[in-house]
């Protein structure tokens, strides 16, 4: 692209690093030059009103505004912002696209890890696609950390040391986002579908990502009474004690109660019969 080019990055500019991009790609203009490309990275961190000040040199073509985000759009930017963009969502690489970097990176002399001389056995490959979840730069960075470990010595890059060298990964989740709302449809989902092992999963994500436990609360009630019903009146009265409990109490031994509730739900007979009746009875 024959155009100027600058970036900024949300989580750390505020207004005036903004004015100041957006005065430059102005006189960049006045001057007889370029229109400027303004990439902005982390975009949704920026709040409404900060937000607002791109939309006149978006509108008027003073800027081309590239924003990256890992939120979606829709819950964190502006809608005058959105309703002027062209959105793109990528999506996180197959376990076909993980591997043949990986197996690149090992190959590879001069940039890669080749010149190290270390054998990665098939089984420590295999994990670290499966637990990356499809970030080419976790498994890269994994691989990497494993291989320089083992530099100089006989040891062979096996499972072991395929999971020393993973670090954890923080749970993606987005607590006004698609994640919040796609977590607890699958969580009311896998209690309905009788799958407490399920259940427990999703439960269990959405505690370690923060999420308020009063809200998961809320979601049980209503699944007691909404998916058990009178097939196994106690699941309510249940459900509700557990709901004033964790008010009462808090977390993190508010999560065994959360638990006992969800698991209770989950194996208990199923009636949505209430749920229809007044549906159809409005």
């Amino acid at each position: 692209s024959n155009r100027r080019f600058e970036s900024l990055n949300a989580a750390s500019a505020g207004i005036k690093e903004v004015r100041a991009a957006l005065d430059r790609a102005r006189d960049e203009l006045a001057t007889g030059g370029k229109q400027t490309i303004l990439f902005i990275d982390e975009l949704h961190h920026f709040s409404k009103v900060q937000q607002d000040v791109l939309l006149p040199d978006v509108e008027s073509g003073v800027v081309a505004l590239i924003g990256a985000t890992t939120s979606n759009p829709f819950f964190s930017l502006v809608s005058a912002l959105i309703s002027r963009s062209q959105i793109f969502e990528f999506q996180p690489l197959t376990p076909e696209e993980i591997q043949t970097l990986m197996q690149r990176a090992l190959q590879d002399e001069k940039r890669g890890l080749a010149r190290y001389n270390v054998t990665v056995e098939p089984a420590a490959l295999d994990f670290l696609i499966e637990v990356c979840d499809g970030d080419a730069r976790r498994s890269l960075n994994a691989l990497e950390i494993g291989v320089l470990s083992l530099h100089g010595s006989d040891r062979i890059f096996d499972l072991e040391v395929a999971q020393e060298s993973i670090q954890k990964k923080a749970i993606q989740y987005d607590q006004d986002g698609d994640s919040h709302y796609d977590s607890a449809s699958a969580l009311i989902k896998s209690m309905r579908g009788s799958d407490p092992d399920a259940a427990l999963y999703w439960l269990a994500r959405m505690i370690e990502a923060g999420e308020d436990p009063r809200f998961l609360a809320r979601r049980i009630v209503i699944a007691a009474s909404e998916d058990v019903g009178n097939a196994d009146p106690t699941a309510l009265t249940l459900a509700m004690s557990v709901f004033n409990a964790v008010e009462k109490i808090g977390m993190p031994e508010g999560r065994i109660l959360l638990s006992q509730a969800v698991t209770y739900i989950a194996t208990a007979p199923k009636s949505n019969a209430s749920y229809v009746a007044i549906d159809e009875a409005l």
